[in-house]
């Protein structure tokens, strides 16, 4: 069945800001196939290839094209994992393809940046339309209110997690200001498709970053409550949104919130529902991607429909090496040396000396499922919320070591004890060394970097020096029992610097003028 991509949701005008002159086409209202966004929402059939269509949205976005499939993974396919690296310290981008993110070296007008905040507002549109589309076909009995109901939570999931994601890269953590009050995100909930909308649309300001959380959280709740499937009962479900896929992320935004006893509360929804795999490469396994114990939610990807050359995991971390692990993480005395997470062929793939990983392994039809958020975050995430509470110093242990221990060479010896730690902090530590670690090419690193300026006990100083760009010398990964010290190529840049949040596209501040530039740029 086809995709159909309403295409009336590229309102450009508003949240792209290109003029009908420009890249493309701005205020299209005939979707891509001649069907008249009525016409999608009315049946059955129709309706679910609309749903097909928002997902399309989220796996392959668009870059600087003309056509649906000429993306390269914004906003939750590829780019999300490669955008999520390369601004930390511990993937190096050895080319120039990720090297404005990387280096830090963006404005408003560089791509990358330009094209997160584009097709992430482009898949929000898509969400709303589908939200009101999906109303309209109830009130009209075209489908059941039951049925309705499950695509409209799988609608809100996706336009909260989406303002989420964009909210760490365009605005400031949570706890930048008493109360959150900073600039946060316009949080669109209209789906954009006549002017009328477009003029409206564009007298809204950003809200703060606190409001932002609240409507994020208030979508999260309402998937939670109106999706049907919980990903387990019934048949495992990874490349759509369910329950537990919504379950699974309040517990990532309250951690970031700092609401640690709401992420235990929602973590502990998901024990009877998930496990780890046995090894820590059983998510990666391509005929496992999407139907392992682990996964709660990935996008999938097909020969036909992926980020292509430019784009997809395995071809950009695998086929072309162009991000390698970095000597930082690779040679710190905290990641054991037997780890299995460095089994190579494995967990990692070796050229020429220089460290990759081999997370995505399918460099010629590219159909590795990008991991948005596995049982192992929530099970660090309500790690690292205990040991915050510190009333359960235990239960954080034990959590941690859940994770930690499937890739220990020994860990009825090497597993971490009570005797492991002298303070709280160095179980916060811990467990932030061990995110670093397990994480490690999924693009989760900026996401901690960015909310734990300024923390109480582990806090990260605006974002790490790195490497230089380009292909780490060989001698540098030899693990000898201390860390990395030898030369960083790119300075630190600290956290009152501009550049520790990407600016607002200019694209978007020509043409909205109640849209608020980030301060600096």
């Amino acid at each position: 069945m086809k995709n159909i991509i309403i295409k009336s949701i590229l309102f450009s005008v508003l949240a792209v800001g290109m003029s009908s002159c420009t890249e493309e086409k701005i205020l299209d209202l005939e979707p891509i196939n001649n069907i008249s966004e009525s016409a999608a929402f009315s049946t059955p059939s129709l309706i679910a290839s609309s749903m097909n269509g928002v997902y399309n949205a989220a796996q392959i976005g668009r870059y600087n094209t003309t056509s649906e499939n000429g993306g390269r993974g914004y906003v939750w396919g590829a780019a999300f994992v490669e955008q999520g690296d390369c601004r930390g310290e511990d993937m190096v981008n050895t080319a120039a393809f990720f090297q404005f993110t990387y280096e830090g070296s963006y404005d408003a007008t560089t791509a990358n940046n330009v094209y997160y905040w584009v097709d992430g507002y482009r898949l929000i549109n898509r969400c709303n339309l589908m939200i009101e589309g999906v109303e309209t076909a109830v009130s009209k009995g075209v489908i059941t209110k039951a049925v309705g109901d499950d695509y409209i939570g799988q609608a809100k999931f996706l336009r909260a997690i989406t303002h989420f994601e964009l909210l760490n890269y365009f605005a400031r953590p949570y706890n930048f200001t008493p109360g959150a009050t900073h600039l946060g995100l316009v949080y669109r909930e209209v789906g954009v498709n006549t002017a009328a909308e477009i003029a409206s649309e564009h007298a809204k300001t950003r809200s703060t970053v606190a409001e932002c959380y609240t409507k994020i959280l208030a979508d999260l709740n309402d998937a939670e409550s109106l999706i049907t499937s919980n990903g387990v009962t019934g048949g495992r479900v990874v490349a759509k949104a369910t329950k537990s896929a919504a379950i699974a992320f309040k517990t990532r935004v309250y951690l970031h919130k700092g609401d640690w006893a709401n992420v235990v509360t929602e973590g502990n929804k998901l024990n009877s529902l998930y496990s780890l795999t046995a090894a820590p490469n059983g998510p990666f396994v391509l005929a496992n991607n999407l139907t392992n114990s682990e996964s709660i939610f990935s996008i999938q990807h097909s020969p036909t429909a992926n980020p292509g050359v430019n784009g997809a995991l395995a071809s950009m971390y695998k086929q072309r090496l162009l991000v390698s692990i970095s000597p930082i993480i690779w040679r710190d005395p905290k990641w054991l040396a037997t780890d299995k997470r460095r089994q190579e062929g494995v967990m990692v793939n070796t050229s020429a000396g220089v460290k990759y990983t081999n997370k995505y392994t399918d460099n010629v039809n590219l159909t590795d499922a990008t991991p948005v958020i596995r049982y192992a975050e929530v099970l660090l995430n309500m790690a690292e919320a205990e040991a915050r509470l510190g009333t359960n110093m235990t239960g954080a242990i034990t959590l941690l070591n859940k994770v930690r221990d499937r890739s220990l060479a020994n860990p009825a010896t090497e597993t971490y004890t009570a005797a492991s730690f002298a303070s709280q902090a160095e179980v916060v530590q811990a467990i932030i060394k061990e995110r670093r670690i397990e994480f490690l090419a999924e693009g989760r690193r900026w996401s901690d970097i960015h909310r734990l300026q300024g923390d109480n006990l582990a806090p990260v100083v605006g974002i790490p020096a790195k490497l230089a760009n380009a292909v780490p010398p060989a001698a540098a990964f030899v693990l000898d029992g201390n860390p990395y010290s030898g030369p960083l190529g790119v300075a630190a840049i600290p956290y009152t610097d501009r550049r520790f949040v990407w600016p607002v596209p200019q694209v978007e501040i020509n043409t909205n003028p109640n849209m608020a530039q980030n301060t600096g740029w």
